[in-house]
């Protein structure tokens, strides 16, 4: 696991989903059924709003994968990776 808090690019389908992300100028196809992430509010004390939280694979042109974790504090405007696994 790899801890980071590096921006990415996150392009959600209709039913507000991931499809793609775009990290480290690299482009990943969403490649399993994402799955929100759930967020132990009682730990977070200082939040305006509750953070929106996405993982699931990624997999580059190459074949490659790695599982993300994803969060977005504003509605979708910008996504920070926060996870990463082999």
């Amino acid at each position: 696991m790899t801890l980071t808090m590096d921006a990415a690019i996150v392009s959600v389908g209709a039913d507000g989903t991931p499809t793609h992300l775009v990290w480290h100028a690299q482009r990943y196809r969403v490649s399993d059924m994402p799955t929100p992430l759930d967020f132990d509010l009682t730990a977070i004390t200082h939040l305006a709003v509750v953070p929106v939280g996405w993982r699931f694979q990624g997999t580059d042109e190459d074949g490659h994968s790695l599982v993300f974790d994803v969060v977005s504090f504003d509605d979708g405007q910008q996504w920070r990776v926060v996870r990463t696994y082999e």
